[in-house]
């Protein structure tokens, strides 16, 4: 009997596991590890992202931290700047958020993605804080460095005249 049940396969392990659940389970995984926001048509690798590190955003919900977390499960970069570091100093517990933010293989963020970016922000962020969002623009350029070479044989000769 015992050799029977060894021989079913228990996957529990890969079903915890953001990085092994399979895709169709891992809405079930999001909604355990109190994920909020779920929505079909983002990437796999930002749901697995939000999974990843829904532990770590919860406990410290409520604070600039989460708000980074958050905003780099959706591959964002983003900078804080708060409303005592403005000069002059700005209305009390007021933020100003800079997202840059590109989508899919390079391409401009969607203004649907930016606004479920948005949201989450807004559900952790501290309740009494208000913030104003700014899109920032990554662009990238390469120079190329191209070379020519040319061999060249010098020969000096000298002579007496005489």
């Amino acid at each position: 009997m015992v050799k029977h049940f060894d021989a079913i396969d228990q996957p529990h392990r890969a079903l915890w596991n953001p990085d092994t659940c399979p895709l169709e389970f891992l809405p079930w995984l999001a909604w355990t590890m109190g994920v909020e926001a779920w929505r079909s048509e983002w990437p796999e690798a930002i749901k697995r992202a939000l999974v990843r590190n829904a532990i770590q955003v919860q406990r410290q919900r409520g604070t600039l931290k989460s708000v980074r977390d958050t905003v780099a499960s959706f591959g964002g970069a983003i900078s804080i700047r708060e409303w005592w570091q403005t000069a002059p100093k700005g209305t009390p517990h007021t933020f100003e958020l800079v997202f840059t933010m590109t989508g899919q293989d390079g391409e401009q963020a969607s203004a649907a993605f930016v606004q479920d970016v948005m949201a989450e922000v807004s559900r952790v962020k501290p309740l009494r804080s208000h913030f104003t969002f700014i899109q920032g623009l990554s662009a990238q350029a390469s120079i190329q460095l191209a070379c020519v070479g040319r061999p060249v044989a010098y020969t000096r000769l000298d002579m007496d005249v005489g």
